[in-house]
């Protein structure tokens, strides 16, 4: 019997048909990125993968292909006894590896032996990777866009979630790369995602919007943290309309120790991250800001990490880098509360449907 195959551009817009997405690669690979709800069940682990390539590059194809079906058969087994003895008859898997299609292939088989409707996707991971760059640049051509431009703490990310509970369309990009999108921006404990997965996140995001309505983005540079945007997303922000979201400084520094509170509870942490700043105010300065941080005056750091940095970066790069930055609407809450903010978005949206 042959089994189904699907290519991957067509495996872009029917994911949704699969009870359930099964990647077979190892689980460094799946890590690294998968489709979009994937499930992992690897054919080879990490360690197994990688002595099967060794055997097959210092003894020989055959016999690594024994030890490897040896290996892959076991493993296939325990993923049938945990994973698909309660599943009905009418269940539709798709599966999917590398490229080859030998981990994914070796599973599926077995599967439509058993009788379910499997479904092998045609060259595999990197066949759909290759798909999903190529159909992010059609997907931002098709949307509209609104850039919520704002100095640092001035609420964008806040207004960005008020929106998206109003029921507009939002793409936060610092949420997908798990980073605030500054120098200072990395949360302790949380690892950004690969490049790769950043772009099937963004990707996944990007194919839920509806054309006829506009997208909310905040303006953010080609990089946020150690993953960069898309090139044509940056294009297409950069050329949208601005909505110019002001608070006054005192709300900003206040909003900021809220989002940013694990430096203030951890003093040399913070002094630690600051130390990135030396090469552009000054190492006296940064050991200012040092002493004042260890002294517990960490509101003062921040104001003047505002007025001294951040600020003037942001508007050489506002305008310079975004067309219609000078001709942005002027919004301005009256505070940093989630009430204002919700407020604000229900007057933005009303005033962008």
């Amino acid at each position: 019997m042959s089994l189904r195959t699907l290519d991957a551009a067509t495996s872009l817009g029917c994911l949704r048909e699969f009870d359930t997405v099964i990647d077979a690669r190892s689980e460094a690979e799946f890590a690294e990125d998968h489709l979009p709800g994937a499930v992992n069940w690897p054919t080879l682990d990490n360690l197994q993968r990688q002595t099967i390539g060794t055997l097959y590059k210092q003894v020989n194809a055959f016999e690594a292909k024994k030890r490897g079906a040896a290996l892959a058969a076991r493993n296939i087994a325990a993923h049938i006894e945990r994973e698909v003895l309660s599943k009905s008859k009418d269940w539709k898997p798709l599966a999917y590896c590398w490229r080859g299609g030998k981990r994914s292939g070796a599973l599926a088989l077995i599967l439509d032996q058993i009788g379910f409707r499997v479904t092998l996707l045609e060259g595999g991971y990197k066949a759909f990777r290759a798909a999903v760059v190529h159909d992010i640049a059609r997907l931002i051509a098709h949307l509209q866009w609104r850039v919520i431009c704002g100095t640092t703490g001035s609420g964008k990310t806040r207004l960005l979630a008020a929106l998206a509970a109003q029921g507009a369309q939002v793409l936060d990009l610092e949420a997908l790369a798990s980073h605030r999108s500054s120098v200072l921006g990395a949360i302790p404990g949380v690892v950004q995602p690969s490049q790769k997965h950043f772009d099937t996140l963004v990707w996944n995001a990007l194919r839920q919007f509806d054309p006829s309505r506009c997208v909310f983005v905040e303006s953010e540079s080609k990089k946020v943290g150690n993953v960069s945007v898309p090139p044509s997303l940056i294009e297409a922000m950069r050329a949208s309309a601005c909505l110019h979201l002001v608070l006054p400084e005192s709300e900003r520094v206040a909003l900021l120790l809220e989002d940013y509170d694990f430096f203030v509870h951890d003093a040399e942490h913070f002094c630690d991250r600051l130390q990135v700043l030396s090469a552009l105010r000054g190492k006296a300065t940064v050991q200012r800001w040092q002493a004042k941080v260890r002294s517990g005056s960490v509101a003062t750091v921040v104001g003047e990490l505002l007025a001294q940095h951040y600020d003037p970066v942001y508007r050489q790069s506002m305008q310079r880098n975004f067309q219609h930055f000078s001709a942005a609407v002027l919004i301005a809450p009256h505070d940093r509360t989630t009430r204002s903010m919700t407020a604000l978005a229900e007057q933005i949206i009303k005033e962008n449907s």
